[in-house]
């Protein structure tokens, strides 16, 4: 057991190291770009009035790391990157005494380096967050006596003592008891359940009113915690981080340019030349394209409330075929609210109804009275008050107001106090049912008089972002672990033709592996834990940042900070425009190399001129890019 947390802490500041080291690099490189940026323009302004050229400061700073990670890639591992290129250009230019365009070349190159990396560096995180969500202790009933043990001491067959607010410490039934427990961590059901004798319990869920006692079955590794633990771990091994073009072609690329300096040089007989052509095939705009498109789209998509954790989730997103969304915090509003008001007795109105409902929950913690009360629009003063006030774990609530004896709970409730449901009340409870509702009865002396229904509600702009997902040509689908009615009513409101309802975090995995295996790229929007694994291994995680559990945002590559879904059409045309203007700019750049290196065969180009045409061919490509700051979706 100690060896196990320490590996554990050990693992925890590994991390923490790692992270730390990250941003140390990308604080060195900004400083050596600067250093480097100052140095270029004394070479240019103060040209002779040093013994050497300032541009040797850029040569050193940002061209040997190149030379170096390229020689090294080069004879450890054979492998050949756009550096390579690079790295010999840089040596040809210096080895003939053109200083300033070595210079130039290392910079561009270590300028695009750095975009790369700031758009590609959020490493992944939320598996030590799900960790933390293990029990640490749990009671356990042995002879008798009640202790606190570990939870990993936990073994299949004791008996275990949740109070109400603890994490249920493993899978198991209840023995003795009833209560509501949280299941929102696991399966995303958004109001908690009623459970009593003979109901399984997960392990790592809450528990929110009553005591009870249960036996475990699962513990340890079997645990439904721990299996979604290893899901995600699973799940992030299968992502990959962006390969650039450039990086892709560099064999070509690299064969190409010294097969045409050797050329060159054998018909002209000029090195100069040679050296020339090696200096315009360097791939600097080609290596710029990327990134600093990508920066853009995310420094547009930050004004809007979206954050993206890596660099390559809109090159992604533009690939996508399909939209799954979880329904909890997602589609909805992620917390029961009253849909509807019946009364069972002509003597009484429908707000006399919640009124007496409100009065009778106004001091009950249940999240189900709390929605009955924020129903009660008017003044909370104003309510009558309830005396002689008891809460009925896993029921409901019983008090006095007035002269009434008042019953506020659920069906279960009433047939225990042998309270019959009028004729009007089960068509009500059917057709509210059918709608996804959840029933709350309300009673006064003995005589069911009403029921409230309460609802996850749908957000407004739902619908309207369904639909312009859809109408880009991404087919939107429900995955949720509620009931079947709860879901096919949210369907049926945003007419989804693919509705799964009951989903575990492992079904809503095989969906999105299922989906890719048959080439329809999945894109996962979320806001629970449970929605972790989904969201790894989907080909784009969408975590909903205001409401959704800091596992979730991690596990994603994409965060709505707002929860305004409404930005999900925007981000999926900015994702398809930011790629067009990707290839835009491959393009003009592979044009304006072979252009340059023509000029260079015909002598018509120096080292240094072709240097600066491959910066102008950078700044054009970075301009281009910049557009996507200020880009907008068209309304249609």
């Amino acid at each position: 057991m100690e060896e196990i947390t320490t590996k554990t802490r050990s693992d925890r500041a590994a991390e923490v190291r790692r992270a730390s080291g990250d941003r140390k690099n990308v604080k060195r490189d900004i400083v050596l770009l600067c250093v480097s940026g100052a140095a270029l323009a004394m070479s240019v302004i103060c040209r002779g009035l040093f013994p050497a050229d300032p541009a040797w400061i850029a040569v050193v700073l940002c061209g040997a790391p190149i030379v170096f990670d390229a020689a090294s890639g080069l004879v450890e591992r054979m492998d050949i990157k756009a550096d390579v290129l690079v790295s010999v250009a840089l040596i040809a230019s210096l080895i003939i005494g053109e200083t300033f365009a070595a210079a130039e070349i290392a910079f561009i190159m270590r300028l695009g380096s750095l975009l790369e990396e700031l758009t590609v560096r959020k490493a992944r995180a939320g598996i030590e967050s799900l960790l933390r969500l293990k029990p640490r202790r749990a009671r356990v009933l042995r002879h008798g006596n009640q202790t606190v043990i570990p939870a990993e001491e936990v073994r299949r067959g004791d008996i275990l003592r949740i109070l109400p607010g603890e994490t249920i410490p493993a899978d198991g039934e209840i023995i003795e008891g009833s209560t509501s427990v949280d299941l929102s961590i696991l399966t995303g059901e958004s109001l908690p359940v009623d459970k009593g004798v003979g109901d399984e319990v997960i392990g790592g869920t809450i528990n929110r009113y009553g005591s009870f006692d249960m036996c475990a079955d699962r513990v340890g590794d079997d645990s439904s915690l721990a299996r979604m633990i290893r899901l995600a771990e699973a799940a992030d091994v299968s992502k990959a981080r962006i390969v650039g073009l450039a990086d892709r072609w560099a064999a070509r690329i690299v064969a190409a340019a010294l097969l045409a300096a050797a050329a060159t040089w054998l018909l002209t007989h000029e090195i100069i030349r040679a050296v020339t052509v090696l200096v315009v095939f360097c791939p600097c705009s080609m290596v710029l394209a990327t990134p600093t498109a990508i920066t853009a789209a995310m420094g547009n998509l930050t004004k809007r409330g979206v954050l993206l954790h890596r660099g390559d989730a809109l090159e992604r997103l533009a690939e996508i075929k399909c939209a799954a969304f979880d329904k909890t915090g997602t589609l909805t509003r992620g917390r029961p609210d009253v849909a509807a008001v019946e009364s069972f007795d002509a003597s009484m109105t429908e707000d006399d109804v919640l009124i007496l409902a409100a009065a009778a929950e106004k001091r009950s913690e249940h999240p189900l009275a709390r929605a009955v009360v924020r129903g009660y629009h008017r003044s909370l003063s104003t309510l009558p008050e309830a005396g002689d006030f008891r809460m009925q774990p896993g029921r409901g609530v019983e008090c006095t107001i007035g002269e009434r004896r008042v019953l506020v709970g659920n069906a279960d409730l009433f047939n225990e106090r042998e309270i019959p449901v009028s004729d009007r009340g089960p068509a009500f409870a059917r057709w509210m049912r059918r709608e996804g509702c959840t029933l709350v009865y309300v009673a006064a002396d003995g005589v069911c008089v009403g029921a409230v229904a309460l609802a996850d509600q749908l957000r407004p702009e739902a619908w309207e972002t369904v639909e312009r997902i859809r109408s880009a040509g991404v087919e939107p689908v429900l995955l949720t672990g509620d009931n079947e009615d709860a879901a096919g009513s949210i369907a049926r409101q945003l007419e989804l033709r693919d509705c799964r309802a009951r989903c575990l975090p492992e079904d809503k995995l095989r969906f999105i592996t299922d989906s890719a295996r048959n080439g329809r790229p999945v894109c996962m929007i979320g806001d629970g834990v449970n929605d972790a694994p989904a969201l790894r291994a989907a080909h784009v995680g969408i975590a909903m940042g205001g409401i959704g559990s800091d596992i979730a945002v991690e596990a994603a590559d994409i965060t709505l900070r707002s929860d305004d879904i409404r930005q999900l059409p925007h981000l999926l045309e900015l994702s398809r425009k930011m790629m067009r203007t990707i290839k835009l700019d491959l393009s003009f750049s592979l044009v304006l190399n072979f252009a340059a290196i023509a000029l260079a065969v015909a002598g018509l180009l120096s080292p240094v001129s072709g240097a600066l045409v491959h910066n102008a061919g950078s700044v054009l490509v970075i301009l281009n890019s910049v557009r996507l700051l200020r880009w907008k979706r068209r309304r249609a």
